[in-house]
């Protein structure tokens, strides 16, 4: 076993992170901190404008954004690699679209000004459909970007009432449908699975409204209760059943069947996209083990194996910055057997596969075991999950870490 991770507190972690930093495909994820309101399972790092007061406000949000930025790209340009040509660029949160289409240009701006981004290089935003207009779609394509993942959740009013989800059930579809009237070629519907008085009858709506739609890109995850959530203290007051395991996997079998169907294939177990190029390059990046850096409150960066992640709370990132330095809360330099864990937990997602050669000589057995057990298969030079696998795709790899 290697020895445990170096990790500190209140320190910058760049010069080791830069230092080792490899050369290969670069993002950038900046997080929005911003909602309307709270959706009752969320557990993000995201603030209300009541929660925040005067502390803080997009304005003051995209200042601190700009010197984080220009700080980082200084320490990469200090190193013989210099700065990192940029792949793909995802703005997260969080609510971007509160941002409005000229305050997300400003975000592209920023980026532009202190990065170098590759031609054809991928530019994400997330948008809460209320939030949206056919004016914001045109002004967020012409300031540059070609992709937009829109949460949708539910077709049904009464599970956005249990998620506290704010838009009506039509404004996803349309959003979407706004979208690639703007140019987009790349749209993305989230999809939430499992809620509390959710049926069948429900998600297939929601099914039909997001093949309506003409996405190429579907997102669908099961509902998971978060500790300290609103949703938790619901559940845990039994005012609304947890999850049920039987049923999660009943609808993700039926997720996964109206998709294929429509020509949506997955190619991560949450993730189904109409061809290649429809694929989120930037999640790709993280679930490859590649390296990013993120900017914004709570923003977690990965770069040479060194991960560092930033102050929480708005006021304070805003005020770290103008110090001149990093806002790192924190950083860690993963060990080999860290990297190891990474590496088979996220790359195992893909349809893709693991490669037979990067799993240690000890997970022999349970390669065996999974095969012999119908949740995965060798194709002679990568480990796949099979169907049933994908249901189970956390035990298969518990046990190939043991």
């Amino acid at each position: 076993m290697s020895s445990p991770a170096a990790t500190s507190t209140n320190a910058e972690p760049t010069t080791p992170a830069l230092r080792d930093f490899g050369g290969g495909p670069f993002g950038i994820y900046i997080h929005v901190p911003f909602c309307a309101t709270r959706c009752g399972y969320c557990d993000f790092n995201t603030y209300t404008a009541g929660e925040l007061g005067t502390s803080a406000s997009p304005q003051s949000w995209l200042e601190g954004l700009r010197g984080e930025l220009a700080t980082a790209a200084a320490r990469f340009g200090d190193l013989p690699s210099a700065t990192p040509p940029v792949e793909t660029v995802f703005v997260g949160g969080g609510t971007p679209s509160l941002l409005g289409g000229d305050g997300l240009a400003s975000v592209l701006d920023a980026v532009r000004a202190n990065f170098t981004l590759t031609p054809g290089a991928e530019v994400t935003t997330e948008s809460n459909p209320e939030s949206t207009a056919p004016a914001f779609f045109d002004r967020i394509r012409a300031a540059g970007y070609t992709r937009v993942s829109l949460g949708m959740q539910s077709a049904a009013q009464h599970v956005l009432s249990v998620l506290d989800r704010t838009h009506t059930p039509g404004r996803a579809v349309a959003a979407a449908k706004e979208a690639r009237a703007a140019g987009f070629d790349h749209v993305n519907l989230d999809l939430i699975y499992g809620t509390p008085g959710e049926s069948d009858a429900d998600l297939d709506a929601s099914l039909d409204a997001v093949l309506a739609a003409g996405v190429d890109h579907v997102s669908a995850y099961s509902l998971i209760v978060e500790d300290g959530t609103a949703l938790a203290r619901r559940v845990r007051r039994g005012e609304l059943p947890a999850p049920d395991e039987d049923v999660l996997a009943a609808r993700y079998e039926r997720i996964d069947a109206r998709l294929s169907a429509a020509g949506l294939t997955w190619y991560e177990v949450s993730n189904w996209a109409a061809g290649d190029s429809a694929r989120c390059r930037h999640n790709l990046g993280y679930w490859d083990g590649g390296d990013w850096l993120g900017a914004g409150p709570g923003a977690h960066s990965h770069v040479g194996g060194v991960r560092w992640w930033n102050v929480k709370h708005p006021a304070r990132y805003v005020d770290r910055v103008a110090t001149g330095d990093l806002p790192a809360a924190g950083w860690e330099t993963l060990t080999e057997d860290e990297r190891y864990t990474e590496r088979v937990m996220l790359t195992l997602r893909l349809r893709t596969g693991l490669p037979l050669t990067d799993l240690a000589p000890e997970a022999a057995p349970a390669i065996a075991r999974a095969e012999r057990d119908g949740l995965a298969r060798r194709t002679g030079t990568h480990l796949i999950l099979t169907d049933a696998g994908r249901l189970l795709a956390d035990g298969v790899v518990r046990d190939l870490l043991v």
